[in-house]
């Protein structure tokens, strides 16, 4: 069973930074991709950054140059690092995996596991 768990969302004010983490458990190799999503309310799920097994990354324009996406191969634990958040930003993120898509993927169909979500919440 796969399980992966975030952690790190929060509230925050317009400007400020989170570091949300993913650890991902219960598969017996690797993750091949591994991605955040968000949904804002009324909205549908958007892809925000994707990572491969390569380490080759791809980010969304709307967030390009404010976030950044890595993993801990060691830890099995994703990260984005978020910096001049806006309010614009405020969604339940979602971390995605998948051990055979290898690619850097920010379309959802990709990937077959996904976390419970934790909510960012920035004010203007």
């Amino acid at each position: 069973q796969v399980h992966l768990v975030e952690s790190g969302g929060g509230s925050v004010e317009a400007g400020g930074s989170l570091r949300l983490s993913c650890a991902a458990s219960g598969y017996p190799g690797a993750m091949s991709s591994m991605g955040w999503f968000r949904q804002a309310a009324g909205k549908e799920r958007q892809g925000v950054a994707a990572i491969d097994s390569k380490g080759n990354t791809r980010y969304s324009d709307s967030v390009k140059g404010r976030v950044t996406i890595s993993k801990d191969n060691a830890k099995d634990t994703l990260y984005l690092q978020m910096n001049s958040l806006r309010p614009e930003d405020t969604a339940m993120y979602y971390c995605a995996a998948d051990p055979w898509a290898d690619g850097p993927y920010l379309q959802a169909a990709a990937y077959n596991y996904w976390g419970q979500g934790t909510q960012v919440t920035v004010s203007a």
